[in-house]
């Protein structure tokens, strides 16, 4: 605080006091923009320099999409060099915020699957994750989504009150302990 800084004594005068507030309001003012250029540095905390780093890595603006899947694409871009192997997939993939994900490469018919572990059903920004996949992937592979869903197993250990009030896609990908 600026009022820190002086003796006092010069607060008990109102004119002091109210220069001071004035004066800590515009300090505060400049440090919280100091800091929201500093956070558009960092991937995780940009949020309108978000354009900025899609710019430069040649990846088409669309302030319409959620700040989340766009910077899944961002960390995708970003990870997606160098030679491409199974673990650079899977490091790619799992750039999107989709929890864990597996590749498995099946070298006889050109293919390899990339399964998501940690959620069920298909991501939210799977289209974005397909583009980035296409884009690093050797032409001659064919890539192959799993996806998870809840099992009849698992489903049929819930009451009817437990289900009643959800739709059949939430059922599908909710989990069950």
């Amino acid at each position: 605080m600026l009022k820190d800084y002086v003796p006092p004594f010069l607060l008990k005068s109102k004119v002091f006091t109210t220069i001071y507030n004035a004066q800590q309001k515009e300090l505060d003012n400049y440090n919280a923009a100091i800091d929201d250029i500093a956070d558009q540095c960092f991937i995780d905390k940009a949020t309108w320099g978000l354009k900025y780093w899609e710019e430069f890595l040649g990846i088409a603006v669309d302030e319409t999409k959620p700040e989340g899947d766009r910077r899944s694409v961002i960390k995708a871009k970003l990870r997606g060099t160098g030679t491409v192997t199974v673990s650079l997939i899977k490091n790619v993939a799992e750039s999107f915020g989709n929890g864990g994900v597996a590749v498995t490469e099946n070298t006889a018919p050109y293919t390899f699957e990339v399964k998501f572990n940690d959620i069920r059903g298909v991501p939210t920004n799977i289209d974005d994750l397909k583009a980035a996949v296409e884009e690093i992937k050797p032409a001659h592979l064919k890539v192959i989504y799993t996806f998870t869903y809840t099992l009849w197993e698992e489903v049929k250990k819930l009451t009817w009150e437990q289900v009643k009030n959800g739709t059949w896609k939430e059922l599908k990908t909710r989990k069950v302990i």
